[in-house]
């Protein structure tokens, strides 16, 4: 599958073709921010050499001082879901929920119009 707006289908390093990107966006309100943003920087780092990992992001506001966001984008959504099961997540997962203050934001989006630039 090709399109314009999608580009040529991605090339796993087995050689099959992975046609159908999915983002993650996992949004965090912080009782202690900092924290939280240390736990997470841990996980980004940690989580972007995983299989079909294309990009892992950390974002703070600048608007609001206690949200924080990760934004993932994989392969495909049986990567993202290894991945939920992977001990980078649990060990994040674990660590960040006594620093919550209230339930993470977390959704699967199709890549409609993802492109790489690299």
């Amino acid at each position: 599958m090709t399109d314009s707006e999608n580009g040529p289908p991605s090339t796993s390093e087995n050689g099959s073709e992975d046609v159908e990107p999915v983002m993650v966006i996992m949004s965090f309100r912080a009782t202690d921010p900092g924290r939280l943003l240390e736990i997470l920087a841990t996980y980004v780092v940690a989580s972007r050499g995983q299989e079909g990992c294309r990009n892992i992001d950390l974002v703070a506001s600048t608007t609001n001082d206690d949200r924080i966001v990760v934004v993932q984008k994989w392969d495909s959504a049986a990567a993202q879901r290894a991945h939920f099961d992977s001990p980078e997540m649990v060990t994040m997962a674990q660590a960040g929920t006594p620093l919550l203050s209230d339930t993470p934001d977390i959704d699967l989006f199709d890549g409609v119009s993802m492109h790489d630039l690299a």
